[in-house]
């Protein structure tokens, strides 16, 4: 099973649009990762994204370029402070290629937690609109394969 974890691309300030969408440089930064994605032959099942709605944009431009079978679908539990536990019991089951876009710290503690078993340390360091990808093997023990930022495509 490969994870691939998402931090939503750059927002537009409150102050501007109280909704927070993503800016126009968010927009790009995600494309051009999605399109790396899809030229490197990233195959998700499903991709899941927290309520905000620079979250659900990221996912949207994710589909668009990966294809997953199944719509994009909105999961509670992705927001900055939501809790891991529930995921984890999630990715203890999954069989698929899952995609999860959502925001910090709520990212960074999740694969802290896969990878070093706490939550307390950063083993990788999210970028917005940046990619991540996190592989579970036959003995149910995390790797991270490899991550992806929009200053490096």
């Amino acid at each position: 099973m490969k994870l691939f974890l998402v931090q939503h691309g750059e927002q537009k300030p409150e102050e501007q649009d109280s909704s927070e969408p993503l800016s126009e440089k968010g927009i790009a930064d995600v494309a051009a990762v999605a399109k790396w994605a899809q030229q490197a032959g990233v195959t998700v099942d499903e991709i899941f994204h927290s309520a905000k709605l620079r979250a659900k944009q990221t996912a949207e431009i994710f589909a668009k370029y990966l294809s997953p079978p199944h719509e994009i679908e909105e999961k509670d539990g992705l927001k900055p402070l939501d809790d891991i536990t529930n995921w984890l019991d999630t990715l203890e089951y999954y069989q698929g290629n899952l995609m999860l876009v959502g925001h910090l710290p709520f990212m960074s503690k999740l694969a802290s937690f896969l990878l070093a078993h706490t939550q307390d340390e950063e083993p990788v360091r999210f970028v917005q609109g940046g990619l991540v990808c996190l592989e579970k093997d036959k003995d149910d023990t995390w790797h991270l394969l490899y991550a992806v930022t929009p200053n490096v495509v």
